[in-house]
């Protein structure tokens, strides 16, 4: 039987996730229905359903939560209304993909964490990067061992401050709403790529900044952290005011005898340099070739599908065949650790903070 799935919150991020589902369905990749949508304003709700062929509309997350027509949920509203959605949908034994961060504080994360393992539902959260095929590909090179040692990860992190342009989340310079500013709303994806590339966090040390002037919500974060191998990692997260300056991510990485660089976060080249190479450049084509290759997604549907997003194809596929999608729960949870970390670390003047 088809899984019935259920969209909460019409924002940018629901939209995002309304064309995926809508999307993989379509193609015939998953089998699932698009059961309901839901958003407190209601016009904003029956535009989506419209969009999307949506039999029901409903204002009232808990109905649809609550509902025997409703297998799995979107959690797509803003971070501090997760927790008791996320508590509800676990209890009422619905699969969930909540959009990240998980929460406004750790303690929450934890809670959750721990609620949707005891109910024993499929949960998934939306680190989207996890499933970034340049980064993908990039993990993939950095295990040749003639690299020798990881040494350092470089990680510049930045975009116009999303209270404005395309974004239009003016929620996110409430700290009630949002918890803090763009280390935890942001930069939680950086936080989760570089345990992904570094391996298990020893310490972090870092400070926050605000120039906006958002109470509680900073602006500027800088992070370092030393992995457990004795690499280090320097992060610096920024929203600035750029409006015509795209989200960008660049990411350099050092080994003793070898040195990768990217400019992107999902797709684009790879440059490569090491002690028996000049230089060489992954093409942004053979990226895509390779990532799909390591997937065995095979299918010429999936080049199409690389324009949608793929994190709702893997959460969708594995809820269907009964798997533990991925990235779960607990790899936010390791994740936020490292974000609350830096910010007390912050707190207490830069003092390094033990994980």
């Amino acid at each position: 039987m088809a899984l019935k799935v259920a969209l909460i919150g019409c924002g940018l991020r629901g939209r995002f996730h309304s064309v995926g589902i809508r999307s993989f369905i379509r193609l015939g990749l998953v089998d699932a229905t698009y059961a309901a949508v839901c958003d407190v304003d209601e016009s904003r709700a029956r535009a989506f359903a419209e969009a999307a062929g949506v039999p029901w509309v409903s204002t009232d997350p808990l109905a649809v939560i609550d509902s025997p027509d409703v297998d799995a949920v979107y959690i797509c509203v803003p971070t501090a209304a997760h927790k008791e959605l996320v508590l509800r949908a676990a209890e009422r034994g619905k699969h969930i993909f909540c959009e990240k961060p998980l929460a406004t504080n750790l303690a929450d994360v934890e809670e959750m964490t721990a609620a949707v393992e005891r109910a024993g539902v499929k949960a998934a959260v939306g680190l989207v990067l996890r499933h970034s095929p340049i980064l993908t590909v990039l993990k993939s090179r950095m295990e040749d061992p003639t690299l020798g040692r990881l040494m350092l990860i470089v990680f510049r992190d930045d975009q116009f401050f999303p209270i404005q342009g395309h974004y239009g989340s003016t929620w996110r310079k409430d700290r009630a709403i949002a918890g803090s500013g763009t280390l935890l709303e942001h930069s939680i994806h950086d936080a989760d790529v570089l345990r992904w590339l570094g391996g298990e966090v020893r310490s972090v040390s870092g400070s926050i900044r605000n120039f906006a002037g958002h109470e509680g919500v900073e602006d500027l974060a800088l992070g370092r952290i030393e992995f457990e191998s004795g690499a280090q990692a320097q992060l610096s997260s920024i929203w600035h005011s750029v409006l015509g300056r795209p989200s960008t991510r660049r990411l350099e990485v050092f080994f003793e005898k070898g040195v990768f660089f990217i400019d992107h976060d999902f797709l684009g080249p790879i440059h490569v340099q090491t002690h028996a190479l000049n230089a060489e450049v992954v093409t942004e084509e053979e990226v895509r070739r390779r990532y799909l290759d390591s997937l065995g997604l095979t299918d010429p549907l999936f080049n199409d599908a690389l324009r949608y997003s793929l994190e709702d194809y893997f959460f969708l596929k594995d809820v269907c065949a009964g798997r533990r999608p991925f990235p779960d729960f607990r790899t936010a949870l390791e994740a936020h650790r490292v974000v609350d970390a830096i910010y007390r670390s912050a707190a207490a003047g830069g003092a390094e903070i033990a994980l």
